[in-house]
């Protein structure tokens, strides 16, 4: 190997006719790590195995290269590119007695394109198989690219708007999304809709000397739709439940003045809440001078609930009604009890007819004149 040779900027490695080293310059001895004193004399595939390839290097045998190609060599750390060429070393009576091989170090390079492939056939498998549609614009309000499977929803083609304006196509709230975009001021999950279809989108700005903006949308019309229809199901539900809590605890003015509230079932502290607010209103409204709480139906309930039903007792009576309870349990009175309540003042009876005969004998009275 001469001394252009060895100096070269670029891998040299000179072989002979079986494939060992002759020659080794500085630059391979950089590239590979192994000085030229090492390498000489050994088998060129052992010094720079190609992955997957024990025999690559025969080819060099053979005949010139006809254009650069790249191999993988395999390194004990990590694989390194080289992009290389050959020429075959003939004697004067052309027989092959050796070749020298040529070389970049294209690890860098390679690495970077690979990891861009990658991206692209990451990025192109989406546009494959979700619903999305996703485009760039340039500097000039231009469509650069339009992409997605979700354009075949609405009817369009890839990149049928490239070359057109964005705003010569879409006004209102998108466009000025999209100026926004395009000023520096990213939009993130916005709603809209367009074609007749629910849109979920991005607008990302870009530092691109040509580019703009990206934007991505995404096509939840299903998902909006099934939101909708969840919705009416679940106001359709608290439809049906105020319905079985007014069914549950109906308010019946069985007498002219005499409201009753036959309570029945389960009895916790937000029902109690709901039962106080429909009994007062009713109160209010029928002007009622008498209100009956009757519990038969109810076997248990906790002390919270206990004490509001005393308190509905206390509001009825500044409403300027009477409130009576009738058809306790006897859990339900070992609960008033135990909270200490005082039930002096309190009418209770023990049948609802019991109170309902109170309450009209009150009211004739009350009716007759004084003598």
């Amino acid at each position: 190997m001469n001394d252009r040779s060895s100096n070269a900027p670029h891998v040299t490695v000179e072989v002979d006719a079986v494939l060992r080293v002759l020659g080794w310059n500085r630059r391979a001895e950089r590239v590979f790590g192994i000085g030229a004193a090492e390498a000489v004399g050994r088998p060129l595939g052992e010094l720079v195995p190609v992955v997957g390839e024990p025999e690559a290097w025969a080819a060099l045998l053979v005949a010139d290269s006809e254009e650069p190609e790249v191999r993988r060599i395999a390194r004990p750390d990590d694989d390194l590119y080289l992009e290389v060429w050959w020429e075959v070393t003939r004697d004067d009576d052309g027989r092959v007695v050796g070749a020298t091989l040529y070389g970049h170090d294209i690890t860098t390079r390679e690495r970077e394109y690979r990891r861009r492939g990658i991206e692209s056939k990451m990025l192109g498998t989406l546009l494959d198989h979700l619903e999305l549609v996703v485009c760039s614009i340039d500097k000039q309000g231009n469509f650069a690219f339009q992409q997605g499977k979700a354009l075949q929803t609405v009817g369009l083609t890839p990149n049928q708007f490239v070359g057109q304006n964005y705003f010569d196509l879409f006004s209102g709230a998108e466009a000025e999304s999209t100026r926004r975009a395009m000023n520096g001021e990213a939009q993130l999950a916005m709603s809209s809709e367009v074609y007749g279809l629910h849109w979920l989108s991005w607008a990302i700005p870009v530092q691109d000397d040509e580019l703009s903006m990206i934007s991505v949308s995404l096509d939840v019309t299903e998902t909006k739709r099934n939101e909708i229809e969840l919705r009416a199901k679940l106001e359709l539900v608290e439809r049906q439940q105020q319905v079985i809590r007014e069914l549950s605890t109906p308010i019946i003015e069985v007498w002219d003045g005499v409201l009753t509230l036959p309570i029945v079932g389960l009895v916790d502290t937000v029902r109690t809440a709901e039962i106080m607010d429909n009994l007062l209103q009713a109160v209010t409204r029928t002007r009622a001078k008498y209100a009956i709480l009757d519990l038969t139906g109810v076997e248990v309930v906790d002390t919270g609930t206990a004490g509001h039903l005393i308190r509905m007792i206390q509001a009825i009576r500044l409403l300027g009604a009477e409130g009576i309870l009738t058809g306790i349990h006897p859990t339900i009175a070992q609960t008033i009890v135990s909270l200490g309540v005082d039930l002096s003042r309190v009418a209770v009876f023990g049948k609802l007819r019991d109170a309902l005969t109170h309450c009209i004998a009150r009211l004739d009275r009350a009716s007759r004149p004084h003598s």
